[in-house]
């Protein structure tokens, strides 16, 4: 980015200069807080969540419909089930329950924290623009020589798509701490969860152009 400019210089996947493109204040100047950020990062991965996990309590526990042995005069501790806590085989007290985990945020708190994100990963020089990425068949050793021209070998980064390309999806997969998505898939996490963000032209317009039709 150019400073006091809203420029994003447009480079090939040789690493060399194609222009420059303005960005939208809307998505790369954004002014909301950090929170913004932090809070949609916590509800991602609270919904990652599946809440599956359980224990039984005494009143699951198969067996002990009796008392083990009479209240009084044995010498031992009154009992009431083998199926207590205390006994080997016996219900778990306080353990995990299924539960939900997943933390709902309105559609435009989502929004502001991806813009957000966006505007920090800017600010940082962290977001690469390419003016096309087509492999031409899928080859992790083609796009680790793409990463490696951009200056991105061996940095975790994110490459964002206007559409899904099997042949550059099956080219990173290999790759550790490379991944692509599309970019109506994008969110303040994905933003986050990388160093470096790179995105084709045709991914940095239509979401610029999602961001101006709010």
């Amino acid at each position: 980015m150019q400073p006091g400019n809203m420029t994003l210089e447009i480079k090939d996947i040789k690493n060399n200069s194609k222009g420059t493109v303005s960005l939208s204040e809307t998505v790369f100047a954004n002014r909301a807080s950090e929170a913004a950020v932090h809070s949609y990062v916590v509800s991602f991965l609270a919904n990652q969540r599946q809440g599956t996990h359980a224990t039984k309590t005494k009143g699951m526990v198969s067996g002990g419909g009796r008392k083990p042995y009479k209240q009084k005069h044995t010498g031992r501790a009154r009992q009431g089930s083998i199926r207590s806590a205390q006994w080997r085989g016996g219900g778990i007290i306080f353990g995990p329950q299924p539960r939900d985990y997943s933390i709902n945020l309105p559609k435009s708190m989502k929004r502001v924290a991806l813009y957000k994100a966006l505007t920090m990963k800017l600010a940082d020089n962290e977001i690469v623009l390419l003016d096309s990425l087509a492999i031409e068949k899928p080859r992790t050793r083609d796009m680790m020589q793409v990463l490696h021209d951009l200056g991105l070998s061996g940095k975790s980064a994110l490459l964002i798509l206007a559409e899904s390309d099997a042949n550059v999806t099956l080219s990173v997969r290999n790759i550790p701490g490379v991944d692509v998505v599309r970019v109506s898939d994008l969110n303040a996490y994905y933003v986050t969860a990388y160093n470096n963000i790179v995105f084709t032209a045709d991914a940095l317009k239509k979401l610029q152009e999602s961001g101006e039709a709010v």
